[in-house]
């Protein structure tokens, strides 16, 4: 069915998708993180998701020998999202949830300057007023509409962390569409989920020994299951799928839709609903989302 639709709308709704899992990883991640190290944490979770899609691979049959040339891509890319996943668990070990979304709603700016720097994809004036508008509508969100809290906010070192994460977030989505071959996404993804793995094992070794893996609390197998089958495997496949479909700041312009999704996350969680005010922001970010839709000829 999906694949009777435009290019460009099947990656909107690739990144629709991603936006709602990805929020998952803040409510859940910041109950798990001060329970174990950020690097031994997500070298589990990569490994875990590259067996889940390692094993949809070789159902397919998708992967080819000419797939694996070139192997220092997949290390380049396995990098940089090693590196964003580690320093958010990093970051969310002080930063509440609501509050690294936050931060995470500047990826979209830095991934429209890194789509020029490698591509040289051009942001049009009716993506920089979305972006203007999602952003906008974000805030909104994050601060729960309350003008004080956003008077008063102060970068913390959580956050500050998690920022330079974002960055490398930022850089890995041009980058996918820079590097890739003509892989299928799955077996791209694959390939980096590998890397990695093997990354992390080898800057987190120590960590990985020294964790107690048959006491760990039950909030930290529940969010490494999460993060790994649904904030990993999934969403590498999504945001392979969608960048090879969308310009880099239209894909990343999805994020603005997190912090709406942390909210619902929290409600489920237990952790209180917000007040009627907060739908103004949501509807900010989905009008900021209907002007990209409008704008697939940038595509």
């Amino acid at each position: 069915m999906m694949s009777r639709l435009p290019e460009g709308v099947q990656g909107h709704l690739a990144m629709l998708t991603f936006s709602a899992l990805v929020a998952g990883s803040f409510s859940l991640g910041s109950q798990a993180a001060n329970a174990i190290d950020p690097a031994a944490l997500n070298a589990a979770r990569f490994a875990l998701a590259a067996v889940v899609i390692g094993a949809i691979v070789a159902a397919t049959g998708k992967a080819r020998a000419v797939h694996w040339q070139a192997p220092w891509r997949y290390l380049v890319l396995g990098a940089l999202f090693s590196v964003y996943f580690v320093l958010m668990f990093e970051g969310l070990k002080t930063a509440p949830a609501v509050s690294a979304a936050a931060v995470f709603t500047l990826t979209p700016i830095l991934a429209a300057g890194f789509g020029w720097l490698v591509l040289r994809q051009i942001t049009t004036p009716r993506m920089a007023l979305a972006l203007a508008i999602g952003a906008a509508g974000a805030v909104w969100v994050i601060f729960r509409a309350d003008l004080a809290a956003l008077a008063a906010f102060e970068i913390g070192r959580g956050e500050a962390i998690y920022f330079v994460g974002c960055v490398s977030h930022a850089l890995y989505t041009p980058m996918v569409r820079k590097l890739n071959r003509g892989e299928p996404a799955v077996v791209f993804t694959l390939g980096t989920l590998i890397a990695g793995c093997l990354l992390l094992v080898v800057y987190g070794w120590s960590d990985i020994r020294a964790t107690d893996w048959l006491n760990l609390p039950a909030i930290v197998w529940i969010t490494l299951v999460y993060i790994a089958i649904f904030a990993s495997a999934s969403t590498f496949v999504l945001l392979q799928f969608a960048t090879l479909r969308l310009p880099s700041a239209k894909v990343m312009a999805y994020t603005y839709l997190t912090p709406s999704w942390v909210i619902v996350w929290e409600i489920m969680l237990g952790n209180g609903a917000p007040g009627g005010m907060i739908l103004i922001g949501v509807a900010l970010t989905i009008l900021a989302l209907y002007l990209l839709l409008r704008d697939d000829g940038a595509a």
